[in-house]
């Protein structure tokens, strides 16, 4: 009885000073007007269109404007020098999704890192929510998960999961090898849209 007693109690013990307090957001009720979607391919919709995109269904779904800077075949590394025209949007929340073209173009991932740290740093110096949304989908992209959820701990960002969990293997959402389908970006749309509700 002692013995389980004490196991409990460092279990207990272990929880208490190991677990990670819950991120504060920062910008939350800000001024700013839209949700800008800034990404690749997975944010323009490629497979299924633009008025198909995760992006387009998103904005059915909140009461922001969306604004697709979706961008096929952008890298996270290679995507900095499009931040002015996030910024012209005016932009409430940005949603960062970049990581599946540095991984298959072998762009190492702390070059991959420096960009989306310097990413994040814009939007919120201008004063927006800097969402990030990771990929997932397939094993290889573990690391680049781990990097984001880190980056949006460390920076107040908000962190959205695996967007393509659950689609990357299923042919019937997807459009091609890598993207998915209009059943698919719905799918996408709806998980990006539950973790950002409670701060829109």
């Amino acid at each position: 009885m002692k013995k389980v007693f004490f196991i409990c109690l460092l279990a207990g013990a272990a929880y208490w000073f190991f677990m990670t307090p819950e991120t504060e957001i920062k910008n939350l009720h800000n001024p700013g007007l839209t949700v800008v979607a800034f990404g690749d391919s997975l944010t323009a919709g490629y497979g299924a269109g633009r008025d198909n995109s995760y992006p387009s269904v998103l904005a059915k779904k909140i009461s922001r404007p969306v604004v697709n800077l979706g961008l096929s075949g952008d890298t996270g590394a290679a995507a900095p020098v499009r931040l002015d025209k996030v910024m012209e949007q005016n932009p409430y929340m940005v949603l960062i999704e970049f990581g599946g073209n540095d991984f298959m173009r072998g762009v190492g991932l702390d070059e991959t890192e420096k960009s989306i740290r310097q990413i994040v740093a814009a939007v919120q110096q201008y004063g927006a929510i800097a969402v990030i949304v990771d990929t997932g989908g397939y094993s290889q992209m573990a690391r680049y998960t781990k990097l984001y959820k880190q980056i949006a701990r460390e920076t107040g960002a908000v962190f959205v999961p695996g967007i393509l969990d659950g689609i990357f293997h299923q042919n019937k959402y997807k459009a091609d090898q890598i993207h998915p389908n209009t059943a698919g970006y719905e799918i996408v749309a709806e998980r990006v849209h539950k973790v950002i509700k409670p701060y829109l």
